[in-house]
């Protein structure tokens, strides 16, 4: 089992940034491939970010190509990812997710573990 706890959310104005943390415990995090998705009220969950178990391979949505950064710290079990050139469009819950294949941590049906969200709020 793995316990994922997102921090980092808050309210922020067109432009600002903002860093997410996601701290896992429960398992051994170095060999798991780590990712974040959002989510708007009434539509699905979007992928945002993906970092391979070593750190060496990254993936992200078009969307936020260029203005957020995925890295990871394993000695602190730690996924982060840095959000600049916020957009009001990129208002959302954000939720970090965890799994052992990194060609499941771009869907959000076969993503395995998942944190409980944080909210991150850009206003215009």
């Amino acid at each position: 089992q793995v316990q994922l706890i997102e921090s980092g959310g808050g309210l922020v104005q067109a432009g600002d940034s903002l860093r997410l943390s996601c701290v896992a415990s429960g398992r051994t995090f170095s060999t798991d491939a780590m990712g974040w998705f959002r989510q708007v009220p009434g539509k699905e969950r979007e992928f945002v970010a993906a970092i391979s178990s070593s750190g060496g391979r990254t993936n992200y949505a078009d969307s936020v190509k260029g203005r957020f950064t995925i890295s990871r710290d394993s000695a602190r079990r730690m996924v982060a990812l840095q959000m600049n050139s916020l957009k009001p469009e990129d208002t959302a819950v954000y939720f970090c997710v965890s799994d052992s294949a990194y060609s499941r941590i771009f869907s959000s049906s076969s993503a395995r573990f998942w944190g409980q969200g944080t909210q991150v709020t850009v206003s215009s």
